[in-house]
């Protein structure tokens, strides 16, 4: 599938249009540098086999996370990959044994310590998942209750909580594989263990958090089978959503743009068209920083603005299919 044009590219190139002043043009370029220099850093936990490495590859189109075909978990150490200003740091599996447990939680809470070059935290988002399918979860409740949450601050939006591999949950049965999402029974139990881990967790912490489930879908090596996500196109609305406002424009050109990944939902919001304004208001607020640019939206000057805008944010209503 063609890549979709640079956002940033597509957004400075209609700044050159006639109709700015070159005080407005300034400012407007000036404010999408600092947009463009944003950068967000996403740190993925869980278990070993939860499907880790799948869900980055689904969500942001890339191959950098492998993704284990044998019982051998593929990440043994903190590992991050860079897609230009988005950093995906992939924490080692959970699970393996005690001794092991303990040096990937104390390498976790240490990454969650860490502090940018103003003083702020260094990881924005915490994206923890959970098989959905698995009902040992204590690992993974230690880790969220114990770990995460007491690292994050006076800031306990910064994590998602997201049940994986929603499908199996009750080891295939229940899924609709025509039309690739659960039916009625599977979304009953799905929807108890989406209010059991909720439950969990804010008895432990007080913290309210609403976990989301969903599948990565995947791609037999040997055989070549596959299915597509379900579910993911919510998952991603969090990811964005929960992201600081100033840095969601980060994702504008790191999204994957495989259509079938984000076909398949629960119907409950347009989770496409939310993400897309998501990085629209990022884009917006941005941009229009300033007093230059403030007095002119009301002008003539401030009416081609508002058209460059309004231009580019198309960018975004035809992000995804």
């Amino acid at each position: 599938m063609q890549k979709k044009k640079n956002f940033f590219n597509i957004l400075e190139m209609m700044m050159q249009q006639p109709g700015i002043t070159e005080e407005v043009r300034a400012t407007l370029l000036r404010n999408m540098q600092v947009l463009k220099n944003q950068k967000i850093n996403l740190l993925i936990c869980g278990a070993t086999g939860v499907g880790k490495s799948s869900t980055i590859n689904a969500l942001f189109e890339t191959e950098l996370a492998k993704v284990g075909t044998g019982p051998a978990p593929e990440t043994m150490d903190m590992h991050h990959f860079e897609l230009d200003n988005l950093v995906i740091w992939d924490s080692p599996g959970l699970g393996d044994s005690p001794d092991q447990d303990r040096r990937h939680i104390q390498k976790i809470a240490a990454k969650l310590l860490e502090t940018d070059a103003q003083g702020q935290p260094l990881i924005d988002l915490v994206l923890v998942l959970l098989d959905a399918g698995s009902r040992d979860l204590g690992t993974s409740y230690q880790l969220i209750n114990e770990v995460i949450i007491p690292h994050l601050g006076d800031d306990k939006s910064r994590i998602i909580v997201a049940m994986n591999q929603a499908d199996q949950a009750m080891k295939g049965r229940g899924w609709d594989h025509d039309r690739n999402q659960p039916g009625p029974i599977l979304i009953d139990a799905l929807e108890t263990k989406v209010a059991s881990v909720k439950q969990r967790i804010f008895d432990a912490t007080g913290v309210n958090i609403q976990p989301v489930y969903f599948s990565a879908g995947y791609k037999d090596p040997f055989t070549g089978e596959t299915q597509a996500p379900y579910n993911l196109s919510k998952l991603l609305y969090l990811i964005v959503k929960q992201t600081p406002q100033q840095k969601r424009v980060v994702y504008a050109d790191k999204i994957s743009q495989n259509e079938e990944n984000f076909r398949s939902d629960d119907r409950q919001q347009d989770y496409q068209r939310e993400t897309s304004k998501s990085i629209w208001d990022s884009v917006v607020s941005g941009a229009a920083r300033g007093a230059e640019v403030g007095g002119a939206i009301y002008g003539t000057t401030g009416r081609v603005v508002g058209a460059v805008l309004g231009a580019v944010g198309g960018f975004f209503s035809g992000f995804f299919s």
